[in-house]
């Protein structure tokens, strides 16, 4: 039976908009070991968060989450922090990539930021493309992870989708 996950629930960070991937991952840290590098994911926007960050929280940002460079180092960093999923009001479009091929689920959720607060108690389900604040109430639908997408975050990322199934590009159509 496969343990593959669509809906989470955790915790929210919430963080605000235009944020790149070199304050996801300064330079600084791009060469250290993913251990090192996880005690300053975000640290700038939110001292706290790598500190307090457990496994099954929820990252939720505003607009074009992830822009600047494409550096998929700011998203495999993101994922080895343990969260669950992140949601952004809208992802750079490099980093929205990134965050598949790695399989770190994600949703684009247009006004997240102005549904939640930190601490906050959410539920995503990439899968049916639910976005709710169980603390307040608010809910959004959106559409939800392509069946390719899905399938790709089932395999573990693009890597392991392509060493898993050889003729994944004639069945990914």
């Amino acid at each position: 039976m496969s343990e593959f996950v669509t809906r989470f629930e955790g915790r929210c960070w919430k963080f605000g908009a235009n944020i790149p991937t070199d304050a996801l991952v300064k330079s600084a840290y791009v060469f250290d070991p993913m251990e090192e590098i996880v005690k300053h994911v975000l640290e700038d926007h939110n001292p706290r968060f790598p500190l307090e960050v457990q496994p099954g929280d929820i990252v939720v940002a505003g607009h074009h989450f992830g822009q600047s460079s494409g550096r998929a180092i700011a998203a495999k960093a993101l994922k080895a922090t343990g969260i669950g999923c992140v949601v952004s009001n809208a992802f750079s479009r490099t980093f929205s990539r990134n965050v598949f091929e790695i399989g770190l689920p994600s949703l684009e959720v247009p006004d997240a930021t102005e549904l939640v607060e930190d601490g906050h108690h959410l539920v995503v389900d990439i899968a049916e493309g639910l976005f709710r604040n169980e603390t307040t109430g608010a809910e959004r639908r959106v559409p939800p992870a392509s069946p390719f997408l899905l399938r790709m975050l089932e395999a573990g990322g693009l890597i392991a989708l392509t060493q898993s199934d050889p003729n994944w590009a004639e069945t990914a159509r």
